[in-house]
Parts: structure tokens; sequence; C-alpha cells
């Protein structure tokens, strides 16, 4: 299916939005970086709701990428895009290994399950400060980029296009997979998985594939935001994360993966100013805006732009 030409050039918008902001307001860089790594995670959950399931845990994924960055940098002082690497694939790994328990169950025991592991290595990281920090967390030196050693500025603008990139990429990877044989039977399980099984097509299989995806969206997003911050904590992993990740891909939209940057966009951004205006209250701001969207738009933003895209092909 070739993208309508409306989409296409809304999607180019977007694109030089993200990219032209931080450069005529060099303070907005690390914002667009935090949005743009969160909406990385947020793809990865996208990937899962397509199953029709959700998971309270995929900030794990994030978190194990961002302490495998920290000890790689500090241990053998790596370039940044081999830290990137790093995360991700460890990310991936875990995923993989996790995945083979989390594919057996459905619905609110997949979801639990998650919730589990993602305590669990909360609680191993705030208890071994010895090696992780503790609640203090990790932090370590600006890493080269491109073997190069650049100021905060030139590292900042250097890593936001690297996060543009693999946005991109990552979508087009996403969405590809969504129309393959493989995301087509990842659909399948969420409508019909026993007729699947009569297809003969493995169920855990097909599942399997979509959480080591996942997994590995969620690692480079936290590979990324370790990278922004050069500080990573055990709150990366904790369940509100993961409850804020969920939070991100239903106001966005789960029905296409540019839903999870423009949800990560909007929920940045509305923390950022409203709890400059409201502090202590941003909480409530976006709780209101979750129930208006619940109700109002159950497909998200991505839902409502799409429709009035559709309405301009017409």
């Amino acid at each position: 299916m070739r993208t309508p030409l409306p989409m296409r050039l809304f999607v180019l918008a977007l694109l030089a939005l993200a990219a032209g902001l931080p450069l005529l307001f060099p303070w907005l860089k690390t914002p667009v970086l935090l949005a743009l790594a969160n909406g990385l995670s947020v793809l990865g959950v996208i990937v899962l709701i397509r199953a029709g399931q959700v998971s309270f845990g995929n900030a794990m994924f994030a978190c194990l990428a961002g302490y495998a960055t920290t000890f790689i940098a500090r241990a053998w002082h790596l370039d940044a895009l081999l830290l990137i690497a790093a995360g991700t694939a460890c990310a991936a790994l875990a995923g993989a290994l996790v995945g083979l328990f989390m594919v057996r169950y459905r619905g609110i025991f997949f979801g639990m399950l998650n919730l589990a592991f993602s305590m669990v290595l909360f609680s191993v990281l705030g208890k071994f400060g010895a090696v992780t920090g503790g609640t203090d967390g990790l932090r370590f030196d600006r890493p080269t980029l491109a073997f190069m050693h650049l100021e905060r500025d030139g590292f900042e603008t250097a890593l936001l296009a690297i996060a543009l990139v693999s946005a991109v990429l990552a979508g087009l990877l996403v969405q590809r997979y969504f129309r393959s044989v493989a995301g087509q039977s990842l659909a399948a399980i969420k409508t019909n998985e026993t007729r699947l099984e009569y297809l003969g097509i493995s169920a855990k299989r097909v599942f399997w594939g979509g959480y080591v995806l996942a997994a590995a969206l969620c690692g480079l997003g936290g590979s990324l935001f370790a990278l922004t911050q050069g500080l990573v904590t055990p709150e990366m992993g904790y369940w509100v994360r993961s409850g804020e990740i969920v939070f991100i891909a239903i106001l966005g939209g789960s029905g296409h993966a540019l839903g999870a940057f423009i949800g990560a966009f909007v929920f940045e951004f509305v923390k950022l100013y409203v709890a400059a205006w409201l502090t202590g209250s941003w909480q409530l701001v976006m709780g209101l805006i979750l129930l208006l969207m619940v109700f109002a738009a159950p497909s998200g933003i991505f839902g409502l732009i799409e429709r009035r895209l559709s309405g301009v092909r017409s």
C-alpha cells in the first residue's frame, strides 16, 4: 500500500519541525531528544498492542539498555554509536530470554508478569548500590561521537540527528513489519489465535518475534535517553515509567507507528509547560487529557489527524 500524499507531506512537516525547532531554540534540544527516545520505547509497546496485549513493564528494557550503555561507557569508553548498538543489543537479548516465558500468557496475566519482571529489576538496581549506584544511579562522561570529541552543544546536535534518523528508520521498519506476513500473523493473535494455529503458524513463535522487536525498540530509546542525560537511575524501569509509555501509546494512537512519536512529543511538551505553570499538578492535566481522548477520540491523536487528512485527499 502506498502512503497517500497528504500523509507524506504531514510526516515531512513533522520532521522539519522536530529538526528545526532545536536549531532555532537550542534550549529545546533536550526535550526533543527525550521525546524521540520515549517515542521509540512507545513504538515497542505499540507492536505488542498489535497483538492485543498491553505490557505494564516494558520500561525494564529501556532501563536495561540504559544501564548497559552506562557500564560499557564507564568500563571501555566506547564511541556513542557503539554504545547505542550495544544497549539495543542487550535489550533485545533480554527480550529474547524473557519472551520465552511471556509468550505463554495473554491478557491481564501477560501485563502483570511483565510488571513483575520490571519490579524485580527495579529492586535489584536499588539494592546492589555498590555496583549500580543504588537509587542515586550512575553517571558517565560524555563519550566521543563518530570518534570525535564534541562539546555539549555539538554532542546534543549530533545526537539529535541520530535520534531523528533512528525514529524514521524504526517507524518505517515497524510499518513494514505490520504489513508483512509476521506482522499480519501478530495481529491475528488479537482476533483469533486458534485459527492461526489451524493454519500451521505457531502463535508463540510469532509473538516471541514481536516481543523481541518491542524490547529492541525500547532498548534503542533507553540508550538514547541515557546518552542524553549522562545519568541512569532505577526510576527508568519503575512501573510508573511503564505506565507513562502505555499512556503515550493511547494518547498518540496505536494504529500507526507515527502515533508513538506524536504522543511522545505532546506528552513531553505538555509536561514541560504545565509543570512550569502548575507546579506539582501536571499529572492532573495529563489525566484530564487522557480522559478526553478516551471518550472523544479512542484512536488517539493520530486517528484524528488521519481522518482529517483523508478528508483532504477526498
